[in-house]
């Protein structure tokens, strides 16, 4: 049966020290039409320790812009935290 390009899923590597150390994958997301899809495992006991895992998201994102774009890390910063205000993240908000 042969797949139909347009359905192939373009997955990241596993990082190298999870590949050789182990551990337990907490968050997997991709983007599905247009749309962010995620599953993950709660993974913690503290939901605070999801803050300091996103914010490390989102330090490494803004690497990743400074890496490939013109844009400075400290840019990249700026407008990913001006995404995340603009969401409105608060315990009405969510749905």
């Amino acid at each position: 049966m042969s797949q139909d390009p347009s359905n192939d899923f373009a997955e990241l590597a596993i990082p190298p020290d999870a590949r050789a150390q182990g551990g337990i994958e907490v968050l997997r997301a991709a983007v599905v039409d247009g749309a962010v899809s995620v599953a993950l495992r709660r993974s913690f006991d503290d939901p605070a320790t999801w803050g300091r895992l996103l914010a490390d998201l989102a330090r490494q994102a803004a690497r990743a812009y400074a890496l490939e774009t013109d844009m400075s890390e400290e840019e990249a910063v700026e407008r990913i935290r001006a995404g995340w205000e603009a969401e409105g993240l608060d315990p009405g908000g969510l749905n």
